[in-house]
């Protein structure tokens, strides 16, 4: 708790300090203009001063005119003071852009309109208090009912020129500071700010006028009724085209049939235009009295500054999306060079695998079904690595948030299919260790079917029953995996079918393995060549234990062979009289202890 107090305590300080600094700062600042303004204005009473000294030599260098020794030294004077005065003007120009670095402009307001800026200081009174008492004598004097302009001059004073109305109300005065803030005279600075102040006055009386009120809300009916003629005739025309719609909507679904296979019925697809109809009306409404808002607002001098701004909303982000479209050409360019090459190189790998497939081309140890699948494969990294090059075209793409949002959807893809991720994995193994094929009779675990689909997620198997059973990749290659329709091709054998039974030691062998024999012959789809053949599996107390093995090329249909086999087995031992059935012996006691033998046998 101490730890946490004292960082608090920190940073609290930290803080106070460098608001603290931030204040000293400013106050230097504005110190330093201060003083820069006093020396300004130190620099411009010397330059009167040598001023009428100057005079007063050039006087007495005239009346020495005479007197060499005089002369000389009255020249000596006046290019003193010269040069003086050329190094006063080089440091005035310092002081002034030293000023200009750190100056705020204050401006001179009539109702909305600028007049003018003020930078520097005159005696107490700042800059920003000067402004603000011109704009409200400058707004005072445009109030006065009995106004007249020719009222307004400019009389010079001893250091400054004052802008009076009627030679007692002074607007403001022009000192020397603001004549070497713009490097213009006083007096050309004062008619400058005359003129303004007079064509601003002029200009707003005009504006409000009553009559110019009245043209204005005139103007502003006859724009409201011609928005009122635009809407209706806007919505007019959108009436008749949802009326064409509807009445050839027959006629335009003609336009969406594959192979006389319909997408839409007529009814959803007149339903879809009329909104799309619907939705285009609104829109076009809502844009039209957007637009005409600036040319309602522009008529008011009030709002005539909200124009640029509605215009801004709607022209600012038309403006950047145009440039950036204009910016992305080229970039868009290189995406669709680089599609179109991965498309035509992708298009060869499939023709150069279909011909695998179709046995046109023949690679060594590569077999004929892991054609679609690798292409598939190749496809899918291909498209991933066209991804990798066109990325940094895409549009903003070097942004944060594009790559912030990219990470996160990596993230979620990544967490939440990992067991997918190892079922594909394992669907690729699967499908080049080759353990089976579509149609081929597999048992899975303790699943047994014939294999329906084979995906890289999972692998469907239709049961004997029709049951559909998915099973997922992974659980295919950790389990293990027989395949009954391996060895039924053409080459091969074919599968042996077996079954063992158990008989009594009575029996001869020799006619059990004839019976048995007989019995598979007998079944359909069981070969004659290879022919079947019996084996004693072993050898128990009562009975001993036969197998009958016969070949079949039909794996699918080991149900419909087992049970014909079953049948014939019964029907031939039904026939020679032998009974099915292991003999087996049970010992009973009656608890009672065993009798003693005789005296005489023991």
């Amino acid at each position: 708790m101490n730890r946490i107090k004292a960082l608090l305590f920190s940073i609290v300080t930290v803080c106070a300090y460098t608001t603290h600094a931030q204040d000293i700062q400013d106050t230097v600042k504005k110190d330093q203009q201060n003083i820069n303004e006093a020396l300004l204005l130190k620099d411009q009473q010397q330059q009167k001063i040598d001023s009428l000294v100057k005079i007063q030599l050039k006087n007495e260098l005239q009346s020495a005119a005479g007197n060499s020794k005089k002369t000389i030294e009255l020249e000596n004077k006046l290019r003193q003071i010269a040069i003086s005065d050329s190094l006063r003007k080089i440091h005035q120009l310092e002081k002034i852009q030293a000023l200009k670095k750190n100056a705020k402009g204050y401006p001179v307001i009539l109702n909305t309109d600028t007049l003018f800026y003020i930078y520097v200081r005159t005696g107490s009174f700042t800059a920003q208090e000067r402004a603000d008492a011109i704009s409200k004598k400058i707004e005072k004097l445009y109030e006065d009912p009995f106004y007249k302009a020719d009222s307004l001059a400019v009389s010079p004073n001893e250091d400054s020129y004052d802008l009076a109305y009627k030679n007692s109300d002074i607007l403001m005065s022009v000192g020397n500071l603001d004549g070497l803030w713009f490097a213009k005279s006083n007096a050309q600075l004062a008619k400058e700010y005359l003129q303004r102040i007079k064509q601003s006055i002029e200009a707003e009386r005009k504006a409000n006028s009553l009559v110019n009120w009245l043209k204005r809300v005139g103007l502003v009916l006859l724009i409201i009724a011609l928005l009122t003629v635009i809407i209706s005739v806007i919505n007019f025309l959108f009436k008749r085209t949802a009326t064409f719609l509807s009445s050839k909507k027959e006629n335009y679904l003609r336009m969406l049939k594959i192979r006389n296979i319909k997408i839409f019925t007529p009814e959803h697809f007149e339903n879809a235009l009329l909104k799309i109809n619907n939705v285009l009306r609104i829109v076009v409404i809502i844009l039209i009295i957007y637009l005409s808002l600036p040319l309602l607002f522009s008529i008011f001098p009030e709002t005539e500054a909200w124009t640029g701004t509605l215009l801004g909303w709607i022209l600012s982000p038309m403006k950047a999306a145009l440039n950036a479209v204009a910016h992305y050409l080229p970039n868009l360019f290189t995406v669709i060079v680089i599609c179109l090459i991965f498309k035509y190189v992708i298009r060869g790998i499939k023709y150069f695998f279909y011909e695998i497939k179709l046995g046109e081309i023949q690679v060594r140890g590569f077999h004929s079904d892991w054609a679609i699948p690798t292409f598939n494969i190749l496809k899918f990294v291909l498209y991933a690595f066209m991804l990798i090059l066109i990325f940094p075209y895409l549009p903003g793409s070097g942004s944060p948030a594009f790559q912030g949002v990219s990470v996160f959807l990596g993230i979620l893809i990544s967490l939440g299919s990992s067991s997918a991720i190892t079922n594909i994995v394992a669907g690729l193994v699967i499908t080049y260790m080759r353990p089976f094929r579509i149609g081929d009779r597999v048992k899975i675990g303790d699943v047994v079917g014939d294999v329906l689909e084979k995906t890289m997620l999972v692998t469907r198997i239709k049961t004997i029953k029709n049951e559909d059973i998915t099973v997922p990749n992974s659980m295919v290659l950790s389990s293990s995996t027989i395949n009954y329709s391996s060895h039924t091709k053409k080459e091969s054998q074919g599968l042996i079918v077996h079954q063992t039974l158990t008989l009594g030691y009575d029996i001869p062998y020799t006619d059990i393995y004839g019976m048995l024999t007989r019995a598979a012959l007998k079944t359909e789809y069981i070969l004659d060549d290879p022919k079947p053949f019996v084996l004693q599996t072993s050898l128990d107390d009562f009975y001993i234990s036969y197998q009958i093995n016969a070949y079949t090329k039909e794996a699918n249909k080991q149900a419909l062979i087992y049970s014909k086999l079953f049948e014939n087995i019964q029907n031939e031992f039904n026939a020679a009289g032998v009974e099915i059935m292991s003999p087996h012996y049970q010992a009973m006691r009656d608890g009672s202890p065993p009798a003693m033998p005789p005296a005489d046998q023991k």
